[in-house]
């Protein structure tokens, strides 16, 4: 007995250590984390920044991130305020609007019914329509859409994304967004070329994909998810209800835009729920992907089976990076599934490993995508994810000459409807892209400079005849310009 005694204190004394030694892990990880956020672009010898300061540098009030490890929600944390007149603070349980990270739970929801014969997703969709059906033109040229076309973007149907409605502000029914009919503030779904042609991103095509759903179950959208996707996977916290229930009031987030000022109403209403109008959080997209991830590998059926998750994960008709409601970025060796969420007032990312059971989610409320980016490479870089952080590490130079920049200056088109403008004010060198801010402009080279948050470079080069000539390179592709004055 008093040997069996001393068995049962030795493991306990290292089950306790071993507790401690990960907590004590996981707060250094977490540090680490907050301390290491650095731009697209680094600088050489640069120090890291805090979250807390890139949190008021982007004018955002409230951010939450959960990281995910071998299969499991190692720790998830809010920051700052969800609400920042009152002072509530974001906590885990805050609740984001996802924009369209709602794509890929609905998905999930559309594959579920393909799993239970409800639906073929290479059948016409007007076999499963009845509340409406699609008009095809002659733009279709005679091609009949598919709900893969629908999910996998291939449709060639129009209208990228929605705007949403003013909380308290009359709203349409999908079929009135469908028709394009007020009080809808959207132009009517229709054909904009031949379906499977190529991928061109339309929340119009999800919308249509919403009617099959509540056409198929009879159920209004919001209580299908619930009980076929959320419920399922633990998402208690999350709702597609619009406006969100009473229950959920509480835990919302208020959106502020990029200067840092409320929204008005605190967010908008979104009626196209498949595309934008999912509320959750880190914690529970967290559980979404670690599903999606263990479905993949085999290893659990919660929602789906092994073969409908590798179809969903599996880019359309090798149309590269695109699948079935998710992107699929292929980083060297490591394969992740991804969708960003951009809504008026907020912004998400969710990436997860298809391989290992690794991810990681953020969610904030504001208009800075830039922040969220930030983050998601501090985390790949103090938890080693393979491939998922890359840095792009610069030397800078001295600033050339004030004679030498103003001979770069000028006007250069860069597209058909796109020209850059080249500035030097006040001793600062600056590009201004049509339509945007204007940006400042590092050296690397005498005549070659990089932006700090775009993954941009310019070369200016001169003619025999002493006139200088721009070429941009974005993301390794170099696009010749002509200078226009």
């Amino acid at each position: 007995m008093n040997t069996l005694f001393k068995l049962f204190a030795l493991i306990l004394l290292l089950l306790t250590t071993l507790t401690g030694y990960a907590q004590n892990n996981t707060k250094e990880n977490i540090a680490k984390v907050e301390n290491g956020l650095f731009a697209p672009i680094q600088i050489e010898g640069e120090k890291n920044w805090n979250i807390l300061d890139r949190m008021a540098f982007y004018k955002t009030p409230g951010l939450s991130i959960a990281v995910i490890q071998n299969y499991r929600l190692v720790w998830a944390k809010g920051y700052g305020f969800a609400n920042d007149s009152s002072k509530t603070p974001v906590t885990t349980q805050t609740l984001f609007q996802a924009g369209s990270i709602s794509k890929s739970l609905n998905s999930v929801g559309v594959l579920k019914l393909a799993e239970e014969k409800k639906i073929d997703l290479y059948a016409d969709i007007n076999i499963y329509l009845k509340s409406w059906k699609f008009p095809y033109d002659s733009l279709s040229k005679g091609k009949k859409i598919t709900m893969a076309n629908l999910l996998s973007h291939t449709g060639g149907i129009n209208l990228q994304g929605f705007g949403g409605y003013l909380p308290g502000k009359p709203l349409p029914t999908i079929v009135q967004v469908l028709n394009g009919e007020k009080p809808a503030n959207s132009p009517r779904i229709r054909s904009a070329f031949e379906p499977g042609l190529r991928p061109e991103y339309s929340g119009g095509g999800i919308i249509i994909s919403q009617q099959i759903v509540m056409d198929i179950t009879g159920q209004d959208y919001a209580g299908y998810m619930q009980q076929a996707v959320l419920k399922p996977l633990g998402m208690n916290n999350s709702t597609f209800s619009q406006p969100p229930a009473a229950v959920y009031e509480g835990k919302l987030a208020t959106g502020y835009n990029i200067v840092g000022n409320p929204i008005p109403g605190r967010y908008r209403i979104f009626p196209e729920q498949a595309a934008a109008g999912l509320w959750t959080n880190p914690t529970d997209l967290a559980k979404f992907v670690i599903g999606m991830q263990l479905a993949y590998e085999g290893k659990s059926v919660k929602v789906l089976t092994q073969q409908s998750a590798r179809l969903m994960f599996t880019p359309y008709q090798n149309k590269i990076g695109i699948a079935l409601g998710a992107f699929i970025n292929v980083l060297d060796s490591t394969k992740y599934f991804t969708h960003p969420g951009s809504t008026v007032g907020f912004q998400s990312i969710y990436y997860g490993s298809l391989r290992g059971g690794n991810g990681v989610v953020v969610m904030l409320n504001s208009g800075s995508q830039q922040l969220a980016t930030e983050v998601v490479n501090s985390v790949a870089k103090v938890y080693d994810f393979k491939d998922l952080y890359h840095p792009n590490i610069k030397k800078r130079i001295s600033t050339p000459a004030a004679d030498v920049l103003q001979t770069y200056t000028g006007q250069f088109q860069l597209a058909p409807n796109r020209v850059l403008t080249i500035l030097f004010e006040e001793g600062h060198f600056y590009v201004r892209m049509q339509g945007e801010m204007k940006r400042e402009l590092l050296a690397e080279a005498p005549n070659k400079f990089f932006l700090r948050d775009l993954p941009y470079e310019l070369e200016f080069a001169k003619d025999t005849d002493g006139s200088v000539n721009l070429v941009l390179y974005a993301d390794g592709q170099k696009v010749q310009t002509e200078r226009v004055k």
